[in-house]
């Protein structure tokens, strides 16, 4: 069964590869790991405005490989991904080529686009403190670093710590703190999980809902996704089981994620695709695309969507490269193993 499901996948994603080949010359190929519903409002505003049609190809996983196997046949003029381990890899494999445009350099601010230029982010993510409403008080927890003190044992939910979520949290505390103080970090908030890292961000606000622990770490857009899921309602339960902290705002800033996107190395429609992303980086379009899945505009001064506004405001962000967060992450994952934080 799983190997017709294979063959089965790889015919259709064939297809679609020999469909973006055959495309007029006025268009742009995508590779996408996000969704559909998040880029198709955007892709048709852009095709409305340029005239250029864009063609898509959609996956979970393994477009990078993809990428990689089409070589110089690749179809592909751009890579749109829902986090930054997608961009590195894609950069360390030696899939993208660098973007010159004042446009993309005044729309994104450093901290969020490569220095070389070979990526660029389009939308941000804040990690957040999810915190019971009905047994953590306001202001009783206000930073990362809090979630070691001992009255938490046995209440905080999380994640694997081999996602790149909590990857990338770790990364960040080497950056601020050095590898053996973040050690120390990670076994005390090891030490104070009410059960097994497992699930994702979502399951942890259940958790909590259910009263299995009273704190969790989890990404902004995830309370977005559960408050608004008439199809779920139980889903709106649990998001109003919780207060949403943005940590550290006394000293360096909440830490972000961002969404991004890539100009393939051997795009075919390369200034169509530089078009492109100088769209996706233009208020309208920032607007519209983080509104999709209740994330941050990475254009500053661009309006947040009304549900944003309403649960999270304004607030301070770390302002830390997200390349020089690239760089500790291979020493997250060694002290994730270290000390057996999924065990």
């Amino acid at each position: 069964m799983r190997k017709s499901l294979v063959s089965r996948m790889a015919v259709v994603l064939a297809a679609l590869g020999t469909a973006l080949s055959a495309g007029a010359a006025e268009q742009v190929n995508i590779y996408s790991y996000r969704q559909p519903f998040l880029i198709e409002p955007v892709l048709d505003e852009f095709t409305r405005e340029t005239g250029i049609e864009t063609q898509v190809v959609y996956a979970s996983s393994g477009l990078n490989e993809r990428l990689e196997r089409e070589g110089r046949n690749s179809p592909a003029d751009i890579v749109l991904t829902s986090n930054t381990s997608s961009l590195m890899d894609l950069v360390g494999k030696g899939l993208t080529q660098p973007v010159e445009s004042a446009v993309l350099e005044r729309n994104v601010p450093a901290q969020f686009r490569d220095a070389n230029g070979n990526w660029f982010g389009l939308t941000t993510r804040a990690r957040l403190i999810y915190a019971s409403r009905e047994r953590v008080k306001p202001g009783e927890i206000t930073s990362y670093e809090e979630l070691t003190d001992p009255k938490w044992k046995g209440r905080i939910c999380t994640r694997s710590g081999k996602h790149p979520y909590t990857l990338s949290l770790i990364a960040s505390m080497i950056a601020h703190h050095g590898e053996a103080e973040t050690k120390q970090w990670l076994q005390g908030l090891k030490d104070n999980l009410a059960r097994k890292p497992q699930g994702n961000d979502r399951a942890q606000v259940k958790a909590i809902s259910e009263g299995e622990c009273d704190l969790s770490l989890g990404n902004s857009y995830y309370f977005g996704n559960m408050i608004t899921n008439t199809e779920q309602p139980e889903q709106i339960e649990w998001a109003e089981s919780v207060n949403l902290v943005f940590p550290n705002q006394g000293d360096r800033g909440t830490h972000m994620f961002i969404s991004g996107a890539a100009l393939t190395r051997y795009a075919p429609h390369r200034d169509n695709a530089i078009k492109l992303l100088e769209f996706l980086s233009g208020e309208d379009a920032q607007y519209l695309y983080a509104e999709k899945n209740f994330e941050f505009p990475v254009r500053p001064g661009t309006q947040r969507s009304e549900l944003i506004r309403q649960h999270m405001g304004a607030f301070k962000e770390d302002k830390l490269s997200i390349t020089e967060i690239a760089t500790h992450v291979p020493t997250a994952s060694r002290l994730v193993d270290e000390v057996q934080f999924d065990f």
